[in-house]
């Protein structure tokens, strides 16, 4: 990463560290839920106040910067990537899991220039985990530093995805028999931790193999890339081709030989582009 974006993650680190004790103290009160484009699809006022606090910071030290937010594009904003430095940010990935209070939920802040990430943190709040990478310079975690498995073999791999109800039937369906697919190779596992963010990072200090999702947002996935690419991982397309930050889906794995494969068993079905609206 050039020296010149340095002040920009030192900044990230430090805004990121507010809104995780902004999200730590809101898992305290009581929790008002909203529904955004279905009834498993959830919003909170914390969501809402904590990009509001990152992207402000943002701005006010960084006013020529563009900002693509989640709880912002759910508004009406714009989420096209452009040349320009850009923050994108997840305030609070892992949504339904705070509503829960399940552990696994994080702020995920990515950086890009030139449509390139350039740097990424990923701060699991509740456990107190502060991920970072910068490009060329390593993955961290709390300042150690961290490395992918490596391993090669699918039939010794953990591997993670997510589950959830989708309305259209036949998107359930492939859902559904993609993780047979994986399950029967056979794998050691499947879990679903609920964050993308944070399912990168456990594939990045080596505590998973691998990470497949059809149906993600570009500020699911930008700080974890940097993250797990740091750390020596792969990213890829689900159909194993090069990875798009707004294709709305990836494989992430320790090695190619488990991308590869991973790609081999998985079922495509379409989910848009994050940036769709300018096609």
């Amino acid at each position: 990463m050039s020296d010149e974006w340095q002040d920009c993650m030192d900044h990230c680190v430090e805004v990121a560290k507010e809104a995780g004790k902004m999200i730590r103290e809101a898992l305290q009160k009581d929790i008002s839920i909203m529904e955004k484009s279905s009834p498993v699809d959830l919003v909170t006022e914390t969501d809402r106040k904590v990009e509001q606090l990152i992207i402000s910071s943002i701005k006010e030290k960084y006013p020529t910067h563009s900002v693509i937010g989640e709880e912002s594009v759910a508004a009406g904003a714009s989420s096209v990537l452009t040349d320009d430095p850009t923050w994108i940010i997840d305030p609070i990935d892992g949504t339904t899991n705070f509503v829960h209070r399940f552990p696994y939920v994080c702020v995920s802040i990515g950086f890009t220039v030139k449509k390139e990430v350039e740097f990424g943190i990923v701060y699991s709040c509740v456990e107190d985990k502060m991920y970072t990478a910068q490009k060329g310079k390593g993955a961290f975690c709390n300042g150690v530093q961290i490395k992918v498995s490596g391993q090669e073999d699918i039939k010794q791999s953990l591997v993670l995805t997510e589950m959830m109800f989708n309305k259209n039937p036949e998107r359930f369906k492939a859902m559904l028999a993609n993780v047979k697919s994986i399950l029967t190779i056979p794998v050691h596992g499947i879990r679903s931790p609920g964050s993308a963010a944070i399912n990168m990072c456990l594939v990045a200090c080596g505590s998973a193999d691998a990470y497949y999702h059809m149906g993600i947002h570009c500020w699911d996935m930008a700080g974890g890339a940097a993250i797990v690419r740091e750390a020596g991982g792969v990213i890829v397309d689900i159909s194993g081709g090069p990875f798009d930050l707004m294709s709305r889906r990836l494989i992430v794995a320790s090695t190619k030989a488990i991308a590869d494969r991973i790609a081999e068993e998985i079922t495509e079905f379409d989910v848009g582009r994050d940036d769709a609206k300018v096609q």
